[in-house]
């Protein structure tokens, strides 16, 4: 019933792809053997120590035992070391195939990102693109002959006085106007109390000549 009113919880996607589950165990295999192989060699020492107490003791066929062991657990390490080596292969291998693998996903999104530009811009539309700009630069290039063509020398001397003379006069219209500033910032500044009594007297002076009119 639960289920029925609950919201369902929907498990994450793992990200572990098989090849990383079998990297993974190779090197578990790869640790295992490398533990076992420490226990050999330790082995190895104690049988050689015994081996030699053996002697002293006068025990040779014990000690002849103890070294026939010995001897086997050397072929058993040499055994173990070819096949550290494989699993280290097979890790190896597996691991640059994953980096295969990326170089190829990447070449292939790559292709088919230039797919679609090169749908957009067909052959067509670039050739017609080039062959508006190419003509509109002879055309800018025919009118700029016509131009050349038409003003003589003496022409380009009149252009370049008259532009010299609009430059001229623009330089004038700002220093005037920077005259004309500079002049009303020098006058002095009317003191507030006489407008006020010019204001009071021009006052006096409607109200009087109203009252003779009266």
């Amino acid at each position: 019933m639960g289920n029925l009113f609950g919201k369902t919880k929907t498990k994450p996607v793992s990200r572990v792809t098989e090849q990383d589950k079998a990297i993974l165990q190779l090197k578990q295999q790869r640790d295992k053997l490398k533990q076992y192989q420490k226990r050999i060699e330790l082995s190895l020492e104690k049988d050689r120590e015994l081996a030699k107490k053996c002697l002293a003791n006068g025990r040779k066929e014990r000690a002849k035992t103890l070294l026939r062991k010995k001897k086997y657990q050397e072929k058993l390490l040499s055994n173990t070391d070819a096949q550290l080596e494989t699993l280290e292969k097979l890790a190896s291998d597996i691991e640059f195939a994953q980096v295969e693998a990326q170089v190829v996903s990447g070449l292939k999104v790559g292709n088919e990102a230039l797919k679609k530009v090169n749908e957009v811009l067909s052959i067509d539309e670039v050739e017609q693109i080039l062959d508006e700009t190419r003509e509109s630069i002879e055309k800018q290039q025919e009118i700029d002959a016509l131009l050349n063509g038409v003003l003589t020398e003496e022409d380009e001397d009149e252009v370049l006085a008259e532009l010299e003379n609009l430059i001229g006069a623009s330089d004038q219209v700002k220093e005037k106007g920077a005259e004309e500033e500079d002049i009303g910032s020098r006058l002095p500044d009317v003191p507030d109390d006489e407008l006020a009594k010019e204001r009071k007297r021009k006052e006096k002076g409607s109200t009087k000549k109203v009252a003779v009119e009266a």
